[in-house]
């Protein structure tokens, strides 16, 4: 009895970690795809004469995108099915990603930028359910754990690889383009360890972006830092006189402090008693990194050190910012927060390189950290606020 009871677990085991497979090679891609894509873009832009404030407009396409897509995750996945949609989404953005190569108007970069981030939000949702839903009880921290180091991973691989493909020809789209496509090889392995999409278990997600403001204002903020400091980290560095792959190469050291300082961050946010002086800190360390910058960036190797901190504690906005929304809700009313939490960083994705670059129209190089620290001491305002009057 012992034994016949043992192999439906171990089969239960082998489907969770195929579908765990599955949906991370596929977020994972995503981040590939947003870590190559939002540098490599702006460089060909810059290099053609467009203004930081035209880059920074193309860069927040993606934010409209996002907001776009997020309500339509679950109607597409009940009536298609998770894997389906997965399927059709990687090809969408696949396609979307390559198309940038033959096309060389501003008006239709725009239009693949809608189509590229459409495609990489539904995947961004939908492989976040199929985790959650796969991942067992008991080993779910560390599911979370894993998805948010190979989400990084993906982030930092993207500025490695540009910095080393550059911007010229067809290789860095093709290559992004592999990746994409790559990833739906695991997806129709795990065809059969689907979820369920019920449509009539979806909660309206708006009222939520109101329950826990220092938990979707976090993820705001790390979608506007994150996009629009990526976005415009390479203009800024150009104008500054970094090369392009020195200034890559300081996209990955962001990267890198977002892969190894993740798990520390979530490990320690469950030893915090309350996540939001985590979140302060989080938000404190991100503004004293750009008051810092302007006077030591001709350095730079003290930019890459100072890059690595700051990019940890971007990420820490993330990823505590998820755990406090996860301590304050449960059941049905937690999966609508995770969508207002989606749609909050979309927001953050439109906005922040539309202000950022408007900053540096403005101020010049030096707007690129005064815009980014407006964003981190407004928030920091808030957690700090909401600290003082002891509300989520």
């Amino acid at each position: 009895m012992d034994a016949s009871r043992s192999q439906p677990d171990q089969t239960r085991v082998r489907t969770h970690w195929r579908a765990l497979v599955a949906a991370i090679a596929t977020i994972s891609a995503v981040g590939v795809a947003i870590g190559l894509g939002i540098p490599l873009l702006s460089v060909i832009l810059e290099s053609r004469g467009h203004s930081a404030t035209m880059i920074g407009l193309n860069a927040a396409v993606a934010g409209v995108a996002s907001i776009i897509a997020a309500p339509f995750a679950a109607p597409i996945a009940a009536r298609l099915g998770v894997v389906p949609t997965l399927l059709i989404m990687l090809l969408i953005g696949g396609l979307s990603f390559f198309g940038f190569h033959f096309f060389t108007q501003f008006w239709v970069w725009v239009i693949l930028r809608i189509f590229l981030h459409f495609a990489l939000t539904m995947l961004f949702i939908l492989s976040e359910y199929w985790i959650n839903a796969a991942a067992p009880p008991e080993r779910r921290g560390l599911v979370l754990g894993i998805y948010g180091t190979v989400l990084s991973m993906g982030f930092a691989l993207g500025p490695w690889l540009f910095a080393h493909i550059g911007s010229s020809g067809i290789m860095p789209f093709a290559v992004g383009f592999a990746i994409i496509i790559l990833a739906m090889v695991p997806v129709m392995f795990a065809w059969n360890d689907s979820p369920d999409f019920h449509e009539e278990e979806h909660v309206p997600f708006a009222p939520f972006i109101w329950a826990v403001p220092t938990a979707t204002a976090a993820v705001f903020v790390f979608g506007a830092v994150e996009t629009g400091g990526f976005a415009l980290f390479p203009v800024f560095g150009a104008r500054i006189g970094y090369t392009e792959a020195n200034a890559a190469l300081l996209l990955t050291t962001i990267g890198l402090g977002n892969v190894l300082m993740q798990i520390p961050i979530g490990l320690l946010s469950d030893h915090v008693k309350d996540r939001r002086k985590l979140l302060l800190a989080c938000s404190v360390i991100g503004l004293a990194g750009m008051c810092l910058l302007p006077f030591i960036y001709l350095n730079w190797y003290l930019v890459a050190a100072l890059l690595f901190v700051w990019g940890g504690a971007v990420a820490g906005l993330y990823t505590v910012g998820l755990a406090h929304l996860g301590s304050q809700l449960t059941g049905r009313e937690l999966a609508s927060a995770n969508a207002a939490f989606v749609f909050c960083y979309a927001i953050g994705m439109l906005v922040g390189p539309q202000a950022i670059g408007i900053g540096m129209d403005l101020m010049g190089p030096g707007g690129f950290a005064i815009s980014l620290a407006v964003f981190f001491a407004a928030y920091a305002l808030l957690v700090g606020g909401r600290l003082l009057r002891r509300h989520g």
